[in-house]
């Protein structure tokens, strides 16, 4: 199995029907140990069942963890040790015109989205690096590179974090350390189809595909730039979006 052996790290991953959950999937089925976090640890138990229910061969154990405060994530970082690949999947998304956003919403964001993936690598990288190498894989989004009204501050934050994923690849490279990032385009996670409905909102028809993606869909993308066959793939941010940027 492609992750035999190796411990991933996955924010953002207590909730059934979500990116990180799906991305936990994928990599438990090809036998990774597992540390997932969230802020609700019955959601997080039920993720727990439902990956250990199938046929991994891995361990899989759930971290309550707000990383919406900077201890919370240092808490974070010391318990899950020296881990071979972290997936930054944590995200808050604040939807408002820019004259109407308050403030709470905006520090929230910044928080979770940017300051939260820059502490656990700042803390997991040189133990990856102590260990011969790994993987960081942030989890973007098509709005950083878009002008979405509404979506100023949320892209905002993926605009930074595909920054510092390219800064880190430099950073980081000498030592066996590769960062990547995943931009999802619209996606029938939990949490959107809840607020959205089925269609979200007709999201998928600005795709070239005309469709919204299944987050298995994403979370293979995400597992390959976590796995060795990258091993050739760093700085780069990776278009998982029915072809939205490309038109």
């Amino acid at each position: 199995m492609d992750f035999a052996g190796k411990t991933a790290l996955v924010t953002g991953s207590g909730a059934i029907g979500g990116l990180g959950h799906a991305t936990a999937r994928v990599l438990a089925a090809q036998g990774a140990d597992l540390i997932l976090t969230g802020t609700d640890p019955e959601r997080g138990a039920q993720v727990v069942r439902d990956l250990t229910s199938g046929e991994t061969t891995g361990t899989v154990r759930f971290v309550t963890a707000d990383v919406t405060d900077p201890a919370a994530v240092q808490r974070l970082a010391e318990d899950a040790g020296a881990v071979d690949i972290l997936i930054n999947n944590a995200s808050v998304m604040t939807f408002a015109p820019t004259t109407e956003q308050d403030l709470a919403s905006y520090d929230a964001s910044f928080a979770v989205n940017v300051r939260a993936p820059f502490l656990l690598t700042a803390q997991l990288a040189p133990k990856m690096a102590a260990s011969g190498g790994g993987s960081i894989v942030n989890v973007s989004s098509t709005a950083a590179g878009l002008g979405m009204p509404g979506m100023a501050v949320y892209g905002a934050t993926k605009a930074a974090l595909e920054s510092l994923t390219r800064t880190w690849a430099a950073e980081f490279a000498s030592s066996g350390v590769r960062v990547n990032a995943v931009a999802p385009g619209p996606m029938r996670t939990s949490k959107v189809v809840a607020a959205m409905g089925p269609d979200m909102g007709g999201m998928g028809l600005t795709t070239a595909l005309k469709r919204t993606a299944d987050p298995d869909e994403v979370a293979h993308v995400v597992a390959f730039l976590a796995g060795d066959r990258a091993g050739y793939v760093t700085g780069a941010v990776v278009a998982a979006d029915g072809g939205r940027t490309a038109i």
